[in-house]
């Protein structure tokens, strides 16, 4: 075998193997969907217990954002991946309602949740994480 061929041979071999990196880093990073229903399940369950309103929807708020953050929707804060990822959303004032909601939790420690605003913020999060190919 003459070495142009070997080398041409190696270079080949080489090309290969970069394909195949490439190819298992980009599966490994792929969404997975299962991962958001499970978690989604058992987000639904706490919505049984009115003391774990405040918990459901910040859990459901903290998975939006990580499907977001999956979706590679650029952003430094959840409110700037939001913004960016507002068209994807079929009902975006919801979805700002949810989050606003969430955020209101975080800043007011007497607040008292309504069942129809939880139940609203929850639609807008199970659509949002819906429009974004996780649920």
């Amino acid at each position: 075998m003459s070495i142009e061929k070997l080398v041409a041979l190696a270079a080949a071999g080489l090309v290969a193997i970069v394909i195949v990196i490439i190819v298992a880093v980009k599966l490994s990073k792929r969404l997975k969907p299962d991962h958001f229903t499970h978690k989604w399940s058992v987000l639904q369950k706490r919505c049984s217990d009115k003391n774990e309103w405040s918990i459901a929807l910040r859990e459901a708020d903290d998975l939006l954002d990580v499907a977001l953050k999956k979706k590679r929707i650029k952003g430094r804060s959840m409110g700037e991946r939001l913004v960016e990822a507002q068209n994807m959303f079929t009902d975006n004032d919801a979805v700002w309602y949810a989050h606003k909601l969430r955020k209101k939790i975080d800043t007011e420690a007497e607040l008292t949740l309504k069942k129809e605003e939880v139940q609203r913020a929850l639609l807008a999060f199970r659509t949002a994480l819906r429009d974004v190919g996780m649920l």
